[in-house]
């Protein structure tokens, strides 16, 4: 199973003008499997009841993708520790790969098998693996988000989410990109007259988004199967056509780690733009670099 590809956005923006001008909007055969579940769940008109915890849903790349295994399943343990380390408890991940990577002894970690052998890249079936499971994983309503084995979450994102208890969810509108082959970290944020062609953190990680989740509403988990199958820049719009519109943390709350010898992108020779963006908007203040290692672990 390859990566869904992205609907035009000239097919986006008329699906949600439809959603303004039509009191029921249908689903038609065109559409993406994931844009009709997302009219399911619209149609369903979810009562989003009190979210009782955030379920981390991580795809790992298994061992015969890799030249040093070891080191994927440190960075994973780094990943893990960070979600260890939230001031707020009440935190699931599900680790889903082909073999069981060295993870920390918490209750709360689970590792979920992955035996399909088709060749080719299977982070979407893996991904597609843990929303599946996640009705087993999070008996309560919450929140829901994916989140790559390399990346870090800030200090208290937990407790945010859990706080404020958005409906539909969040995503990560600002957070960090590090290059860590030279240590330099940018700011990935909304655009500003200082910064007219920064761009949102959503739009160049996939550990972006939290959407609320119900075990009881079998339309919730079937959405996030199929939104999960797209690239990350596809997940707002889903979002807002579940009817589901996500709002921005208040905090930079995610840091993306590129150029560690392992990364994904590396492979498919998509990360040099990312590389250029760390050093246009490279954060040079010690003292904001310093918090930024409190809050991340750094």
């Amino acid at each position: 199973m390859a990566q869904v590809p992205a609907v035009p956005k000239s097919t986006r923006a008329w699906h949600l003008l439809r959603t303004t001008l039509m009191r029921r909007f249908d689903p038609t055969p065109d559409m993406a499997a994931s844009e009709r579940a997302a009219l399911a769940l619209r149609a369903k008109r979810v009562q989003q009841k009190t979210a009782q915890q955030v379920t981390l849903l991580v795809p790992m790349v298994g061992p015969g993708h890799v030249g040093d295994w070891d080191a994927v399943a440190a960075r994973l343990r780094t990943t893990l520790e960070r979600f260890i380390a939230q001031d707020c408890p009440d935190w699931r991940a599900a680790i889903c790969c082909q073999a069981r990577p060295d993870l920390p002894a918490d209750p709360r970690i689970t590792y979920l098998p992955f035996t399909d052998p088709t060749p080719g890249n299977d982070k979407w079936r893996k991904l597609q693996v843990l929303c599946e499971a996640l009705p087993a994983l999070a008996k309560a309503p919450g929140y829901a988000m994916s989140f790559d084995a390399d990346d870090l979450l800030r200090q208290s994102t937990v407790r945010e989410m859990l706080e404020r208890q958005k409906q539909g969810g969040y995503l990560v509108q600002s957070g960090y990109v590090m290059d860590v082959s030279t240590g330099d970290i940018g700011l990935a944020d909304t655009r500003s007259a200082a910064a007219p062609m920064r761009k949102p953190f959503w739009k160049l990680c996939g550990s972006c988004a939290a959407l609320y989740h119900d075990p009881e509403v079998p339309e919730t988990t079937a959405f996030l199967a199929e939104m999960t199958q797209h690239e990350h820049r596809m997940f707002p719009y889903l979002a807002r056509l579940a009817g589901q519109p996500l709002q921005p943390l208040s905090r930079p709350s995610v840091l993306y780690m590129l150029n560690h010898g392992e990364n994904f992108g590396a492979r498919r020779g998509r990360v040099g733009y990312k590389t250029r963006f760390v050093q246009r908007y490279r954060i040079e203040d010690p003292d904001k670099l310093a918090a930024i290692g409190d809050d991340f672990g750094l």
